[in-house]
């Protein structure tokens, strides 16, 4: 299954918002810098989904906003 993620970082408080089944914008705490803010939108959607992190991937564009994860069966 493929989710498409919008993503604003550096926020002050963490929202997500699902636009549709597999749509959402997030909004994280940690900034873009180290990789910090895509590994938290990892768990944000393993937790929203019930599924371990490590089953969660970002297939494209991990350095924009706008990002693609995969999420393996």
């Amino acid at each position: 299954m493929l989710i498409k993620v919008r993503v604003k970082t550096g926020q002050k408080k963490e929202v997500v918002e699902q636009m549709a089944t597999t749509s959402f914008k997030i909004s994280v705490k940690e900034k873009a810098e180290r990789n910090s803010a895509n590994m938290r939108v990892i768990k944000i959607i393993a937790e929203r989904l019930g599924i371990p992190a490590k089953k969660v991937r970002i297939i494209s564009d991990h350095h924009t906003p706008s990002k693609t994860l995969s999420i393996l069966e």
